[in-house]
């Protein structure tokens, strides 16, 4: 039997596919959203609209580097979006998906 892994060990790979948490709700924001964790309760600020954009479009893309290009992040925005993203994996407020 293996053990699940930590939260804190979630890597986050932009060359997967991820979704938004089945359990998480975003509430759209004029500073951007808030994002509350409905099992662990955790609720966190997402502090820019294309951050927002990102976590909303990640479903509908192959993978999440296909989403910040299909939102507009630039090369150079990239690692600022993609540590965001990694910290929100962490916290568990997107997720991997499988590619169907």
């Amino acid at each position: 039997m293996t053990a699940a892994a930590s939260p804190a060990d979630v890597a986050f790979d932009p060359s997967r596919p991820w979704q938004r948490a089945r359990s998480v709700a975003l509430r759209p924001e004029p500073f951007g959203a808030l994002v509350y964790h409905f099992g662990n309760r955790k609720l966190s600020f997402l502090k820019s609209k294309t951050l927002v954009a990102v976590v909303e479009a990640l479903a509908d893309h192959p993978t999440a580097t296909a989403a910040l290009a299909a939102c507009g992040v630039t090369e150079a925005q990239r690692p600022a979006y993609e540590k965001a993203l990694g910290d929100l994996a962490r916290s568990q407020m997107i997720e991997s998906r499988e590619i169907p």
